[in-house]
């Protein structure tokens, strides 16, 4: 008997961009990095249950629902969620708490209870299980189903494909059937009524009808035509310059070693690729491409060097304590900004956790943690903690200007 195949809509999705990723992935099981958008979402998705939990008597209060985003978000530190700083997990936080306030001003009169939220559905059908996490299910009755699917990415716009894949689970689902025939037995037959994106981050839902039989059935053997084609193990690299460019598995692809990968031979999983020059995947880019390349890397050279050459003349215009300094066409002068720096960012940010002012903040920067210490509503005992994380430096800033 033919084993059932695995399937969902992230792992069509990660074929059709590319059948050498989805081997890395799903047959080699080698796991990507963790991404901050994930992580981000993954914590509004939280919040979005906590909200509409249909087992719970009543909804939660606005500050409830800040309070379990901030306790959620605080399980992990920033590098496992993904993000290159403290201060960048910081602005994902403040955008977090931003997006749940906004959602309550619209919503909060308007709560109900759906019919199922975040719920996992595994459904055998024709050699596949195919996995589904359906963010929300509503009833809208006479036996029709409303399904929404949260988003947190920047794109609104959406393609309506991963929808498809939902109705089609849903109205083939025995456990959404039960459901709904507790709440109406008379109904026969399950239809989705209506299918919907919600992007979080602009509040805005787009919805569509329920897709005609015919498309779906379209759909359907597409889908079917990629489960056969993972079955028959193909997978060949399919490189381009966005997909190749921020995918974790560089290092080992064939497209950039020149050979196949085997899991005997790996001595460590994939890791983030460093930079790489010309490669098999950009062997005859289009021309346009290949200009903008070149003028990139110019452009970044030449900021580069003009950086250090900014370091030299402060460093030899200090040493000659020189304010102002003439070139023949330009003429050079020197500031002195006194700053107050907090050096250790993960301590300063426990510390405004524990002191109750990270939500004065927000997102802490020198200058925001540093504004602290001049507000007035500010304990003098917290300013006194604050101060002991705090050292003055000076900074020399060089400036420019063509002489006439």
């Amino acid at each position: 008997m033919v084993k059932n195949l695995s399937f969902s809509y992230s792992k069509m999705g990660m074929y059709k961009e590319c059948p050498q990723k989805y081997k890395f992935r799903y047959v080699y099981m080698i796991p990507e990095q963790p991404k901050y958008y994930f992580a981000f979402g993954t914590a509004l998705h939280e919040v979005m249950e906590y909200i509409y939990n249909p087992e719970a008597p009543s909804f939660p209060t606005l500050q409830q629902a800040l309070s379990f985003f901030e306790n959620h978000w605080n399980k992990t530190s920033f590098e496992q969620k993904g993000y290159a700083s403290v201060e960048k997990e910081l602005a994902g936080y403040a955008e977090g708490r931003r997006i749940i306030e906004a959602y309550y001003a619209k919503h909060a009169a308007a709560f109900f209870h759906p019919l199922s939220v975040e719920m996992k559905s595994t459904l055998e059908m024709d050699g596949l299980n195919l996995v589904s996490i359906l963010d929300r299910i509503d009833y809208l009755g006479d036996g029709k189903i409303k399904i929404l699917d949260y988003k947190t990415g920047k794109t609104v716009q959406r393609e309506p494909d991963q929808l498809y894949m939902y109705q089609k689970v849903v109205e083939n689902s025995p456990t959404i059937k039960k459901l709904v025939l507790q709440k109406d037995p008379s109904v026969k037959e399950l239809k989705v009524g209506q299918l919907s994106f919600y992007h979080l981050p602009t509040l805005q839902e787009m919805t569509f009808e329920r897709a005609p039989d015919k498309e779906i059935f379209e759909f359907w053997q597409g889908v079917l035509n990629i489960a056969d084609q993972i079955r028959a193990g193909k997978f060949s690299p399919t490189p381009g310059e966005n997909q190749c460019r921020w995918c974790d598995y560089r290092n080992i692809c064939p497209v950039f070693t020149g050979k196949d990968y085997t899991p005997s031979s790996a001595k460590t999983a994939a890791q983030p690729a460093p930079a790489a020059g010309p490669s098999a995947a950009e062997a005859q880019p289009e021309p346009e491409q290949e200009l903008l390349s070149r003028k990139i890397d110019r452009c970044g050279a030449l900021l580069d060097e003009a950086k250090a050459l900014q370091q030299e003349i402060i460093a030899l215009m200090k040493k000659n304590q020189f304010e102002r300094h003439f070139g023949k066409n330009y003429q050079a002068e020197l500031s002195r900004i006194e700053k107050l720096e907090f050096t250790d960012k993960e301590k300063v940010v426990e510390l405004l956790r524990t002191l109750k002012l990270l939500a004065k903040v927000l997102v802490p920067t020198q200058s925001t943690v540093a504004g602290l210490l001049a507000d007035e509503s500010v304990p003098a005992e917290a300013k006194a903690k604050l101060q002991q994380f705090a050292k003055t430096s000076q900074e020399f800033q060089l400036h420019l200007h063509k002489t006439e």
